[in-house]
């Protein structure tokens, strides 16, 4: 079985999140020669395979073998991988099928590595990740089989295979804001006090706001507005109260506390409540890294480019993964179907993603 052939066998896997629907057991048969521990729990299933071939680094491969939701759409059918003109489509090409089956690959042709190499794979990367890779990461702690190096296959590259790696990910703090009023008649907005119209001279002061300049590693903190709702929807009265959701995808130089102070320094005077939650924390893993750097040469010997670094999108297990200490970085197809109706990546990306990890393990 070689690389592709493996792709379209876990694509006809339809393991929509938390469901891995027996893509784990395949991988654990097909990389039967390395030790097998699962640790599933709330419905969730996670194996981590590990073979030690000599004393020492340890490097890891992670990565989901779930997939959102098909949905509408399609033109073939989403869970009968279909190849057309040297494209695969199906739920999971790039997200992250491609991913899971180049490095599982890798693993499988390689025969001879300077240390301990592993593949961590998780059913709820897409859904709420409480018992996914960060459960198992734990339980890895308690085993001292935590890895020093990690590549999660994501897919990241933007517009040619080969041209961005992930190094960091920025954070993401949601807010919930309540601005009170006093519900009334629209002929009388003397007796009533109207929400709406306390926020309208403020806007400006909180939607699209940079609420810091960035730096070398992230672009700026940015406040972005996604909902604002008040109102019975009649023309003759005024609001008791406006709703407001927001989400800040946050650097190393923004925190909860800024977010905080900014609307407070707004809304100064007038009546509202403010919750703040914080889906994940920012992370980078330094330039200078074995990680990076073997990956990087990696990618330039098998496709003449100079990867570049980046930070952006949104957020993926690595951020789990940088908690416990581990550098990490990521790697993968191009990502610019994923989610979408007739996800496709192509075989040339996946022959391509697959080999460069075959380089990078001989390198490292």
């Amino acid at each position: 079985m070689n690389v592709i052939d493996l792709l379209l066998k876990l694509l006809s896997y339809e393991s929509v999140t938390p469901e891995d629907k027996g893509s784990l057991a395949f991988i654990e048969n097909y990389l039967s020669e390395f030790e097998a521990i699962y640790y599933n729990e709330g419905g969730v299933k996670n194996l981590f395979l590990t073979k030690k071939f000599s004393e020492g680094d340890h490097l890891c491969f992670a990565g989901h073998v779930d997939v959102v939701p098909a949905g509408e759409g399609w033109n073939t059918p989403p869970f009968v991988p279909t190849i057309k003109e040297g494209s695969i489509y199906g739920r999971g090409t790039q997200d992250m099928k491609s991913g899971v089956s180049a490095f599982v690959q890798a693993c499988k042709e390689t025969t001879d590595f300077k240390g301990r190499l592993s593949i961590l794979l998780t059913s709820d990367e897409e859904g709420d990740a409480t018992y996914g890779t960060q459960i198992m990461l734990q339980h890895l702690k308690e085993k001292n089989l935590l890895p020093e190096y990690c590549i999660v296959a994501e897919p990241t590259c933007e517009t040619i295979f080969g041209d961005a790696i992930k190094v960091g990910r920025r954070g993401s703090i949601n807010g919930y804001l309540t601005l009170q009023g006093r519900q009334g008649h629209a002929a009388y907005p003397e007796k009533a006090i109207n929400p709406i119209h306390n926020i309208a001279p403020i806007l400006n002061k909180i939607a699209g706001i940079n609420l810091d300049n960035g730096d070398d590693n992230f672009s700026p903190s940015q406040m972005v507005l996604t909902d604002i709702r008040a109102g019975m929807e009649v023309t003759n009265v005024t609001p008791n109260a406006l709703k407001l959701m927001f989400n800040v995808r946050n650097s190393t130089k923004t925190t909860q506390d800024e977010v905080r102070l900014h609307i407070d320094s707004v809304f100064k005077g007038l009546d509202y409540t403010l919750e703040l939650k914080q889906g994940s924390y920012p992370f980078v893993t330094s330039k200078t890294s074995k990680i990076v750097h073997a990956l990087s040469e990696s990618i330039k010997q098998v496709t003449d480019i100079d990867t570049k670094y980046s930070t952006a999108g949104g957020t993926s297990d690595a951020r789990f993964i940088a908690k416990f200490g581990i550098e990490v970085v990521e790697f993968g197809v191009i990502n610019d179907t994923i989610h979408a109706p007739n996800e496709r990546t192509t075989i040339d990306e996946v022959e391509k993603l697959c080999h460069t990890f075959k380089v990078l393990i001989q390198k490292f």
